[in-house]
């Protein structure tokens, strides 16, 4: 099928950062050029959401890391999506793999914070992978693992135009180790076709996929070139305000969408 997907390129700040060093990277990010065809997202800890949201230029939008699943009331040290969107904040990233690993965060528990996020008016975008040992054991075990995830997750969404998928192989999350372009691009035709047999054509051709994993300026071109690749949600790279704009700038030009 024919169309165009809009680039997107999203900062996972993490952990990460004092006050100080916010302000640093935010006057680097400031002084960047940023494509204006390239949808580009920055995630920084609750905490520092305010100082990002007062001080970053209008091209970048914000992205929280996480958001509770039950919603405001008696839920100590959560912040719900009525709160997040409340403050202004567009995006969530949900299901990452450090959540599910440190939080024992299951695909059913992740499909239901994406239908609260969504619920509220959101945009998620929503994490899938596999770790090196899954990897190991063949292509078909590999995509039964992306499948359950995608299911949960998809399964909870009315409205997909809300919705970016991020593929991130954990083995090559902040591991230094990147998949190659080919590698990146063959789960990512996989996941496109799935996401047609299961949710439709029309979903699928429109849908974009990010790839996550040790992602840096010097391998974003090839990554990029790749047909099914719609950008990249980034990490140890985001934190460097010199080089997280020229990733961002690699991804500038619209995808041609195939399946």
């Amino acid at each position: 099928m024919s169309g165009k997907r809009t680039p997107i390129v999203g900062g996972n700040w993490k952990c990460n950062g004092t006050l100080a060093s916010m302000k640093t990277l935010i006057l680097e990010l400031n002084s960047a050029s940023i494509p204006k065809n390239v949808e580009c997202i920055v995630a920084p800890t609750n905490l520092h959401i305010p100082e990002a949201q007062d001080n970053l230029k209008n091209e970048y939008q914000l992205a929280s890391q996480n958001c509770g699943l039950l919603g405001n009331g008696a839920h100590t040290g959560e912040v719900s999506a009525q709160m997040l969107k409340d403050y202004g904040v567009s995006w969530v990233i949900l299901g990452h793999s450090e959540r599910r690993t440190d939080n024992n965060e299951s695909n059913e528990l992740v499909g239901a914070k994406v239908k609260m996020a969504l619920s509220q008016q959101l945009k998620v975008i929503a994490c899938i992978g596999e770790t090196l040992e899954q990897r190991k054991q063949g292509n078909d075990y590999l995509m039964g693992v992306l499948k359950k995830q995608i299911t949960a997750i998809g399964d909870s969404v009315a409205d997909w135009d809300r919705v970016v998928l991020a593929y991130e192989p954990i083995w090559a999350i902040g591991t230094g180790v990147t998949a190659s372009s080919q590698q990146a691009q063959d789960v990512h035709v996989q996941i496109r076709a799935f996401v047609a047999e299961t949710y439709g054509e029309e979903v699928a051709s429109k849908l974009r996929i990010m790839y996550g994993g040790s992602v840096k300026a010097k391998n974003a071109s090839e990554l990029f070139a790749m047909p099914d690749i719609d950008g990249f949600l980034v990490g140890g790279s985001s934190l460097k305000g010199k080089e997280f704009p020229v990733i961002v700038q690699k991804c500038s030009g619209s995808i041609p969408s195939k399946l």
